[in-house]
C-alpha cells in the first residue's frame, strides 16, 4: 500500500510538472489521521514558495484509487489516506495460501551477503556479549534470507596466534598440576574451570607422557574441546553456521608476510622505535598504528587483513562483522588496511554491540559463573530458556546498552513481553485445535469490528516491517512488531467473540486468527523464538 500511494503521488507530481523523488509515507500512530500519511506538501513548500496546505490541496485533486476510501488534507499540510477495509480481509487468504512464506520478499535477489558473528576465540565458553551478538547476527541473517538475499553465516575460528599459545600454556600448567609437578600458572593465563577439564582429559588419556612435550598437543586438545563446547551451546541457542573458516587456512591463501609486503609496496608502512607502523592516518584513521611490535609479534588487526581479503575474494556484495564495543577503534584501522592492500573496503560494514548488564527484577545480580568472572550463555539458557534469551536480546537496538532482567524473563505474567507474545500464539492454537477442517472463505462479510481491523492492518504491514528491518539491519523492528500484533490480538480476543452462534461469523473469525497464528510464528521465527502451542 505504501508503494501504491507513493506511485500515485509521483504520477500526480509529474502531471503538475513538479520534480520530487523524496516521498515519505508513514503510518500514523493516531488512527484518526488515517491509515497512511505523507508530508510531501511541506517538503515542497520551500522549493515552490507556496503554503503547504495549498500544495496539498492541489496534489489531492482527482487523486483516487479503488482501494482508497478517502483522502484528507490536514493543517499544516499533511495528506492522510483512509484505505478501504476489503483489502485487509482479502489479505487473510493471502496469509493462508503463503503460510511460512508470508511476509517474505525478493528485494535482495541477486545480492550475496556474508554475516560473521560471535567468532569467539576457542579459549573459553560463550558469555553474555557472545549471546547478544549471536542473537543479532543470526536474526539479521534470517531476516535478510527471508527478504531474498543469499546469506552466508560465518564463524571465524581463531586457531592460531598469541591467544592460542596462551591457552595451551594454561592447559599445560593444569596438566602439570595433575602430574604432581610444581609450576607457575602463566601470567594472563585462562583460569576457567573448563581449562582444568581439558587438562584432566589429557591426563586421563596420556598420563604423564606429555610432560616433556611441546605445546602442540595442548593446543589441539584445547581447540577441539572448546570449539566443541562453543558450537554445542550455539546449536542449543538455535544458531548454526554455513561456513566455519580457520585462521590457519587463511594464511595458506594469503600469507601475512605477503600481505604486509603489498601494503609496504603501496607506501603505507614505516619503521619507528624498532616497530613497523601502518600509515592509517593517511586513509581513514586519526593516527597511525603499530603492525609489528619490537619483539616481532603482530598486533591484533594484522591477521584480520588476509581474512577480509579472502571474504572479498569470495564475491560477496556486502560483508557484515558483528563485534564487541571494545572494537570501536579497530574499524577505521581494518578498513584502512584493506584499502591499503588494494581491496574494496566499502563492502565491509562493522556492527558494534553494546554491553549487557544482568539484573533481577531491576536489581543488579551475579549469577553462577563457571568460567572466571564471566556469566556464560549456558548459564543464561539454563536460567531463562532459549526463547526468552533470544527475544530479549532481539528487543533492543544493537547500539543500546541493555539490562537483561532475569526475574522478568522467567515470570509468567503479561509484564514479561516474551510470555505475553507466546501466550497469544498458544491461545490461538488452543482455539484452532478444536476444529479439524476450517472452510475457506472467499468473501468476508461478517468481520466489521474495529479491533478485528486493527489486527488485520497489523498483519497486512508485516512484509513492510520485514523489508524495513532488513534494509535498516535492525532485527528489533521485528520484535517490536510481534509485540504489537500480540497486543492487538489480545484486545481483539477480549472485545470480540471468536466463537459465536453465527456459523459464518465463526468461520470467518477462525480464518482470521489462523492468519494471526501464521504471522506471529513467521515473525518470531525471524528472531529465533519458537513458541509452544501449549502454555
Amino acid at each position: 500500500m505504501k508503494e501504491k500511494i507513493t506511485e500515485l503521488i509521483k504520477d500526480k507530481l509529474h502531471s503538475l510538472n513538479i520534480d520530487c523523488d523524496d516521498i515519505t509515507i508513514e503510518i500514523p500512530k493516531n488512527k484518526d489521521n488515517g491509515d497512511y500519511s505523507t508530508n510531501i506538501a511541506m517538503k515542497l513548500a520551500g522549493t515552490l514558495h507556496r503554503a503547504p496546505v495549498e500544495i496539498a490541496n492541489e496534489i489531492t485533486v482527482d487523486l483516487e484509487d479503488p482501494e482508497i476510501d478517502k483522502i484528507e488534507v490536514v493543517a499544516p499540510g499533511f495528506i492522510n489516506f483512509y484505505v478501504k477495509k476489503d483489502y485487509l480481509t482479502d489479505n487473510i487468504n493471502t496469509v493462508l495460501d503463503e503460510e511460512d512464506r508470508y511476509g517474505s520478499s525478493d528485494i535482495g535477489k541477486g545480492q550475496k551477503i556474508n554475516i560473521e558473528f560471535v567468532s569467539a576465540n576457542p579459549t573459553g565458553i560463550l558469555h553474555m556479549g557472545n549471546a547478544r551478538g549471536g542473537a543479532y547476527g543470526d536474526s539479521l541473517a534470517r531476516i535478510m534470507t527471508f527478504c531474498g538475499y543469499d546469506v552466508t553465516k560465518e564463524y571465524y575460528l581463531n586457531d592460531a596466534g598469541v591467544q592460542i599459545s596462551k591457552l595451551a600454556k594454561s592447559i599445560y600448567s593444569r596438566y602439570l598440576d595433575l602430574c604432581g609437578i610444581e609450576n607457575t600458572f602463566p601470567e594472563n593465563g585462562y583460569p576457567g574451570e573448563e581449562i582444568k577439564d581439558i587438562a584432566k582429559i589429557i591426563y586421563d588419556e596420556n598420563g604423564d607422557k606429555l610432560v616433556e612435550s611441546d605445546l602442540e598437543p595442548f593446543k589441539k586438545y584445547g581447540i577441539d574441546y572448546l570449539t566443541g563446547q562453543i558450537f554445542r551451546d550455539l546449536k542449543e541457542y538455535r544458531i548454526e553456521y554455513d561456513v566455519v573458516t580457520s585462521e590457519k587456512s587463511i594464511y595458506e591463501k594469503h600469507p601475512i608476510k605477503d600481505v604486509l609486503d603489498i601494503i609496504d609496496k603501496n607506501g603505507y608502512l614505516y619503521q619507528k622505535d624498532d616497530a613497523t607502523w601502518f600509515k592509517s592516518s593517511e586513509i581513514y584513521d586519526d593516527k597511525d598504528h603499530v603492525f609489528i611490535k619490537a619483539d616481532g609479534a603482530y598486533t591484533y588487526v594484522v591477521p584480520d587483513i588476509p581474512y577480509h581479503m579472502d571474504k572479498i575474494d569470495r564475491g560477496y556484495n556486502k560483508i557484515i562483522d558483528v563485534l564487541g564495543t571494545d572494537h570501536h577503534g579497530y574499524v577505521a584501522r581494518l578498513k584502512s588496511a584493506v584499502k591499503a592492500v588494494g581491496y574494496d573496503d566499502s563492502k565491509i560494514e562493522v556492527k558494534l554491540l553494546q554491553l549487557v548488564r544482568i539484573v533481577n527484577n531491576g536489581e543488579a545480580v551475579a549469577m553462577h559463573k563457571r568460567s572466571g568472572n564471566v556469566v556464560t550463555l549456558r548459564d543464561l539458557i539454563s536460567e531463562v530458556g532459549v526463547n526468552a534469551a533470544r527475544y530479549y536480546f532481539s528487543k533492543y537496538s544493537l547500539d543500546t546498552q541493555m539490562d537483561f532482567d532475569i526475574g522478568l524473563a522467567k515470570s509468567k505474567s503479561n509484564d514479561n513481553p516474551v510470555y505475553y507474545v507466546c501466550y497469544a500464539y498458544a491461545r490461538i492454537c488452543s482455539i484452532l485445535s478444536k476444529y479439524e477442517n476450517i472452510p475457506r472463505v472467499e468473501k468476508f462479510t461478517c468481520i466489521n469490528e474495529e479491533a478485528a481491523y486493527n489486527v488485520l492492518a497489523s498483519i497486512y504491514k508485516f512484509k513492510e516491517v520485514c523489508e524495513s528491518a532488513c534494509i535498516k539491519e535492525m532485527p528489533h523492528l521485528i520484535t517490536n512488531y510481534v509485540y504489537e500484533l500480540a497486543s492487538l490480538f489480545h484486545t481483539y480476543y477480549e472485545k470480540c467473540r471468536v466463537i459465536s452462534e453465527d456459523e459464518k461469523q465463526t468461520i470467518e473469525n477462525l480464518n482470521l486468527i489462523k492468519a494471526v497464528k501464521i504471522t506471529l510464528y513467521n515473525a518470531l521465527n525471524l528472531i529465533g523464538v519458537l513458541p509452544d502451542e501449549r502454555m
